[in-house]
Parts: structure tokens; sequence; C-alpha cells
């Protein structure tokens, strides 16, 4: 019975429309390509075009740019770049077995929606990648003169655009394919910058007649922390530190070491500490941890009703626990840093203007990381948001070390190609596009860095849960998002 149902699902798969577009994103989907593992990936898409007889050049960091010719009667429309990054964030729960370096993303389709079993689906942004080549394949579409630009390792800091050499594209417009709500036009997103914790903590062993246990925060939603920050869902860091705070004086517990969270751009989902606690204690810790599990769900209501909290035992505990000062101290950073919406746009009604959030903690040895990031559409306060994390981080007696960071995109409405788009799409679909800047950052502001003369704006299909193992796509939204990529290449 299983094989039948296995085969089902692979029929279903192969009818799915368009076809050519749903063709390469399956046969993507089979590679692996979590950020700064996508080499793989990238040298299939360019395995691909070269076989379509398209001209290719990888540039020094691992972009694949293609070159393809205008169809006949096109040659003097003005080139047109498809511009889409190849890896996607890889995420699933504790409980799901997947090896994201080697094996495929397993694919299942719900009605109109196509998920993954577990994982991360990677619709972002394979969907753009394979309607990219799906594009560069066909013979039917009347485009002028293409430039199709594939990045590399946009989730974990946008390296491949930032790496993107000035003068190697020609086109006049681009189509970023990196949108996630389809009738949205985007023409303008936020910067961020990354800041890291480091704090070394003195160890001691734990106290005899003590025992390991760990407590795990689960449930949570979590989501992309550009687009979901606004949404009112749990931070389980932040979460497990209350639990900590309020807890760990009372019945004396010892703690070992703290995890939680996997990317900076994703609201961490889940997160434990291991411990050390008095077993004949356990029974009336276990009470408590369940009253305050009970207070965070009243609190987080319909926002994020799945939060759970676990207790159990840990055979393989660390030998040694922190002292008690360097405990609270963490603890305290945790609880106390900043974490959401700092600010709301004073001129585009419900953007998002400057948020953070606390995304990872990890312990090796002696010493905790914790992974934040920073957002907004205002480079000034980009900056001070994160100055204030420097601050809170000196505050607890971390060492704060800042990243690169990447520049926002200013939109400009009045663009050609904003008005280009949204009157194909009024044409098409019987309405105008919804016209918006996001909170989220695309690649679009780095690349207009290097080519500010170049107008650029950003669509796609709808997809919900991105960064998150509820990810999924809308198949309908596709096949519009691909009628809408063709009639915008025969209008350009």
């Amino acid at each position: 019975m299983e094989n039948v149902m296995e085969s089902k699902a692979q029929t279903d798969l192969g009818t799915l429309e368009p076809a050519g577009l749903w063709k390469y994103f399956l046969a993507l989907s089979k590679i692996p390509r979590g950020s700064k593992n996508e080499a793989a990936a990238a040298q299939w898409v360019a395995d691909q075009a070269q076989a379509l007889g398209c001209t290719v050049v990888r540039d020094a960091v691992g972009n694949v740019i293609i070159s393809k010719k205008a169809a006949p009667g096109r040659e003097g429309a003005p080139m047109t770049a498809l511009q889409a990054h190849v890896d996607m964030v890889c995420e699933k729960n504790e409980a799901t077995k997947h090896d994201f370096l080697k094996d495929p993303i397993a694919l299942r389709r719900d009605g109109d929606r196509l998920l993954a079993t577990g994982t991360t689906l990677g619709a972002d942004n394979g969907i753009g990648v394979a309607a990219a080549l799906a594009v560069l394949e066909s013979t039917t579409i009347k485009h002028g003169p293409l430039e199709v630009l594939v990045t590399i390792d946009e989730e974990t800091g946008l390296t491949g655009a930032g790496g993107l050499a000035e003068g190697i594209l020609k086109a006049q417009y681009l189509l970023n394919l990196d949108s996630e709500e389809e009738g949205d036009l985007t023409i303008g997103c936020a910067g961020g910058i990354d800041t890291m914790a480091t704090k070394k903590v003195a160890l001691r062993p734990a106290t005899a007649g003590k025992a390991p246990f760990r407590l795990k925060v689960l449930g949570l939603k979590g989501g992309h922390s550009g687009v979901e920050i606004h949404q009112g869902r749990g931070n389980a860091l932040r979460i497990l530190a209350g639990v900590l705070w309020s807890l760990a004086p009372r019945f004396g517990l010892e703690l070992a070491s703290l995890a939680g969270g996997n990317k900076r751009n994703a609201i961490p989902r889940e997160a434990s500490a291991v411990f050390f606690l008095d077993p004949a204690r356990l029974e009336e810790f276990q009470v408590a941890v369940k009253g305050l599990e009970q207070d965070y769900r009243s609190a987080l209501g319909a926002f994020d009703p799945g939060l759970a909290m676990a207790v159990e035992p840990r055979a393989d505990a660390p030998a040694q626990v922190m002292e008690d000062r360097d405990a609270r101290a963490v603890v305290n950073f945790l609880y106390t840093v900043a974490h959401g919406v700092e600010s709301n746009s004073p001129d585009i009604e419900g953007l998002v203007q400057t948020s953070t959030n606390l995304a990872i903690i990890s312990t090796t040895g002696d010493t905790i990381e914790i992974s934040t990031s920073q957002r907004s559409s205002i480079a000034s306060a980009k900056i001070d948001m994160a100055n204030r994390i420097s601050a809170s981080c000196e505050l607890a007696g971390f060492t704060a070390k800042r990243g690169d960071g990447y520049p926002g995109w200013k939109p400009d409405p009045k663009a050609a190609l904003v008005k280009v788009v949204n009157a194909v799409h009024e044409k098409t679909f019987g309405r105008p596009m919804a016209i918006k800047a996001i909170h989220a950052g695309l690649e679009c502001g780095l690349i207009g860095e290097k080519y500010p003369g170049m107008q650029m704006v950003s669509f796609g299909p709808s997809m919900w849960d991105v960064h998150t193992p509820d990810e999924n796509v809308s198949i309908a939204s596709v096949g519009n998002f691909w009628t809408l990529l063709v009639a915008v290449l025969e209008n350009v």
C-alpha cells in the first residue's frame, strides 16, 4: 500500500502545470542546496542552461550568469534580467530524520498546496530558479534579449549578490523572482545587519546528588524574521529564558548548556536547556513548568497556539555546569535583549520599519554564542538597533561582533518598469497589483548599489510559512505567476 501511495504522489506531482517550471523545480528539489552547500545545485543550473544553448558564465563567488538571445523580432527590446537565488533555508523539527547535506526534499501535495515532509520546501527561491530555466527552455515566449542571474548564499548573508562584480550584467530591467504573495509588486525592501554575542563562562562540577534533565520549548510556528516578525508569534529562546529566570533560583537549577534556533533570519521555534536538579524535586518542577506553559499559551493565544514544554532525563549531559553568576548573566541577557518590532513606517501603512530577531543560541564547552539580526528601511535606524544590541551585550558581559550588513532598496513607484508590470497584470488579470515595500531583505538592494541605473521589481507566487517546516506554496498561484512573467517578458 505504501508503494502505491508513493506512486500516486509522484503521479500527482508529475501532472503539475506549467509543466516546464515544475519539471525544473522537481529536479532541483533532489539536490541538497542549503546555504553555503549549494555548489552542486548552482552547477546543475549552469549545466541546464548550457544544454539549452545559452551562454553561461560563473563569477568569482559562484553565481551563475546566463545570456539568451531575443526571440525573432524582439532584438531591439530592452535587455531584461531574471534573478533568483539557488540556496534554501534548511529547517526541520528535532524529530524529523533528514540530512540536508545529502537527502532530497520529500515533496507532497495537499490539494492546491505543495509541501515538504517535515522540512522546509525550498519554494523560496526554487520556484524562481525553475521559472527562469523554463523561460530559457521556451521557444514560444516572444521575449527581448535576456540575462538570468542565479545567486548563491542569499539566506545567510546575501554573499552571492554582495560578491557580484560591477559591469557583468548588461540588462536595463531586472525582475527579481523572490516575492511570496501573488498580486503584490515589491519595489523596495529593508536593509539588515547581524550581531553576534559571545561569552566565556566559568565551569564547575555539578553538585553531587543532582541529576541531569532537559527542558524543551517546542511547537511554535517560527517564521521568517522579516515577513512574520510583526505577527505576535512566540520566540522559543525568549520563552525558555523566562522559564529559567523564574525557576532556576527557586529549584537550585545548575545550568549546563543552552541550544535553540537555526537561522538568523528565522524566528526560533524550538529551544532547550540542559541542567542538573535534585531528583526529589522533579515532580514539583514539572508542575511549575506546566503552570508557566499555560501562562505563555494564554499570552500568545491564537498567534501561536501550539506552544508546549517538556522535561526529560538527559543521560548525555555535560560533566560540568556554569557558575551561578555566569548562568544568571546568560539567562538575564536572553530574557531582556530586544526582540521583535521596534517601530513601524510613518510613511507606508502596515510596513514594519525597524525590528530585531533573537535568533540562535549555542553552547560549545565554556563558550556561549547568541546570534541576532536587525532590519530597517532606514539605514541609521538599523545601526542604532544594532548599537542597542551591543549595549545589552556589554551589560551582560558578552562581546559583540557585527557583520557587514546589506543595504535596503529605495522604492521608486514612478519607474517605467513598475508601470509596465502593473499595466500587464491589470490587462491579464483584470486588477492592478498592490505596489509595496517589504520589511524582509531582497538582493535588489545590493544589486542596485552596483547597477544604480537598473530598474528593478520583484514578484512571485503565494507561499506561506517560509523558513519553517510548514513552508508551502499554492500550485494555482505558481501558474498565475508564470502567466504574469511570460506576459511581462513579451511587453517590456
